[in-house]
């Protein structure tokens, strides 16, 4: 009884493992969407949108050489999976005035997969 309870718990975690793995791959893809305006991971220089390093934690309208809008930096939005899935869905409506234009990410399972991307970047750029 007992062998039965470990292997259950070791496929249960080995599962939750390769869930979060595909989330982050769905995620990566999802990140195809932000491409354009936004860069992540080593290396990642500002383009139309700030870098995306270090975002889980992160107070909006902080990243270093970025011009943000007034709105962005006065939001007082330290971003965490509730704020960043509150704003992906609809930025224009989360952030007033932002000088971000893309008409969001509606789908949940999409933006916390997004998320889950996102976060696991450093502020180096490195995986945590």
């Amino acid at each position: 009884m007992k062998m039965a309870f470990v292997m259950a718990a070791a496929i249960a975690a080995l599962s939750a493992q390769t869930a979060l793995a595909q989330d982050v791959a769905a995620g990566e893809q999802s990140f195809k969407k932000c491409l354009p305006c936004h860069a992540i991971g080593d290396g990642a220089k500002n383009k139309v949108g700030p870098v995306l390093n270090g975002i889980d934690g992160r107070h909006s309208g902080s990243v270093a050489d970025y011009s943000y809008s007034d709105a962005n930096k006065n939001s007082g939005i330290t971003w965490d999976e509730t704020q960043f899935l509150d704003y992906i869905k609809d930025p224009r409506a989360k952030i007033k005035n932002t000088k971000m234009i893309f008409p969001g990410i509606k789908n949940e399972t999409e933006a916390k997969n997004l998320w889950a991307y996102l976060k696991q970047f450093g502020a180096d750029g490195k995986p945590k």
